[in-house]
């Protein structure tokens, strides 16, 4: 279920008492980490930290006036979700990221392409995604995401 809300702060107001705690942590811990240049909005329904058009004007190449996604976090209905571009893009830091969960949880982690699921807010290892947060300043984030996402479409447009 997406937020129809415009502000951070109406996001926040919808999000139920128990996992309250630790969005505002988890937004914290991001919002400290995160490389200069990446901007919080609301973005896809969700809280994201997106890189605006004033350093990106060509925006995300499937919504060109929407800015450049990066990561972003929810409250869903089965829990509290990280979503972070750079995961889906590189499998580097796919690994590393693997590599570093395992040394501060014994649980396997709930992750797809590029988002990571925690049922309980209490598993979500903060100084983890504060790291990762930190993993790609925005000139390296647009690159990896132009190398990834529009020269691959571009060579699948060519071979037809």
């Amino acid at each position: 279920m997406q937020s129809k809300a415009q502000t951070v702060a109406d996001y926040l107001k919808e999000i139920p008492m128990e996992r309250l705690p630790a969005m505002k942590r988890l937004r914290s811990t991001i919002r400290k980490h995160l490389p200069e240049g990446f901007m919080e909005a609301m973005s896809y329904g969700m809280i994201g930290y997106v890189v605006p058009h004033r350093i990106y004007p060509k925006g995300y190449h499937c919504t060109p006036e929407l800015p450049l996604p990066f990561m972003s976090i929810a409250s869903q209905k089965n829990g509290i979700v990280l979503y972070h571009m750079g995961l889906y893009a590189s499998a580097d830091l796919m690994k590393w990221f693997l590599n570093e969960y395992k040394k501060v949880s014994d649980k396997k982690p709930d992750i797809g392409k590029s988002c990571i699921r925690f049922q309980k807010p209490e598993l979500i290892p903060f100084e983890l995604i504060g790291t990762l947060a930190q993993q790609l300043p925005v000139a390296d984030w647009i690159a990896l995401y132009e190398k990834t996402f529009i020269q691959s479409k571009s060579r699948r447009t060519s071979a037809k």
